[in-house]
């Protein structure tokens, strides 16, 4: 069953460690919000940051955004008690670090289970590592509840050893394998961050490159970035208009018994179409989101 669609243009990480910033996302126009407990938080908040993001869901007040928490992984010593307590936190998804097999995946849903999750709560995947991203096929498919795949693209470039660049040529490979594995799984899949925070055409560029790849959405780590995100990461005007257009003409010539359909000099087939369906299914959850955060 394919998950119903809600934009993930932009989705913002937020310490959980800082409550003045758990504040602060009450009022951030990103699209989802995931609240941190792994590399954000130092051992010693830990504990706190687990406490605060608990206070911060129980609050509530984070409008229509998708809020997700990130535990750290099941190999160090804080996973297990985060997902024990994140398991009743209320939030939309729980993020699993550093995931190279889909048993991981598997796992963190039977510590939830037995500390009372939802039985639908979403499991979302960090890919950040090699064996990651070569096994990112049997973790998109691990479960039915997994919603959504998240390249960790610092982590993959140290593993690599690959240079960060502009292009990022040396990581393009294991960004299409994760695309071709969310895409075949049917969920979600959101790009890495960009780090340097002085470099505005270059954020903008990597959120172009990433649609083009066929992301979802980016993860960002800081409030100025969101605005671009959400705006490249949407159907322009342009488009919709064009994805109407034919989703229209297609209509006309079904009725009509036609079986070619042309618009506009351009042939257009049912993939088309799907595709258009698509782009204005997405356009209008993202007015439907815009429309919410007014009220």
């Amino acid at each position: 069953m394919p998950h119903p669609v809600r934009p993930r243009r932009s989705v913002l990480y937020m310490p959980g460690s800082n409550a003045r910033a758990l504040d602060k996302g009450r009022g951030i126009p990103a699209d989802g919000l995931i609240l941190d407990l792994e590399d954000a938080v130092a051992p010693e908040a830990k504990e706190t940051a687990r406490g605060q993001i608990r206070g911060a869901l129980k609050a509530g007040g984070y409008g229509r955004r998708e809020i997700v928490v990130r535990v750290n992984g099941l190999a160090t010593p804080w996973g297990r008690d985060d997902l024990a307590q994140a398991a009743t936190f209320g939030a939309g998804a729980i993020l699993l670090a550093k995931v190279e097999h889909a048993d991981a995946v598997r796992q963190a849903l039977s510590i939830l289970s037995a500390h009372d999750a939802p039985a639908d709560l979403p499991i979302w995947c960090m890919i950040e590592t090699p064996l990651g991203v070569l096994n990112a096929k049997e973790i998109a498919c691990a479960s039915p509840r997994v919603g959504c795949l998240v390249m960790g693209t610092s982590d993959l470039a140290k593993d690599l050893n690959a240079a960060h660049t502009r292009e990022r040529l040396p990581i393009l490979t294991s960004l299409g394998l994760c695309v071709l594995a969310a895409r075949a799984a049917g969920v979600a899949i959101l790009d890495g961050v960009h780090l340097d925070l002085d470099d505005d055409e270059g954020f903008k560029f990597s959120c172009r490159q990433g649609r083009e790849l066929g992301f979802d959405g980016k993860t960002l780590i800081h409030p100025k970035t969101v605005d671009a995100a959400n705006e490249i990461f949407a159907p322009s005007e342009a488009e919709i208009a064009w994805a109407k257009k034919i989703i229209a003409a297609h209509a006309e010539a079904e009725q009509a018994g036609k079986g070619v359909v042309v618009v506009d000099g351009r042939l257009i087939e049912n993939l088309h179409v799907e595709a258009a369906r698509g782009q204005v299914a997405l356009a209008d959850a993202i007015a439907a989101l815009a429309e919410a955060a007014k009220s």
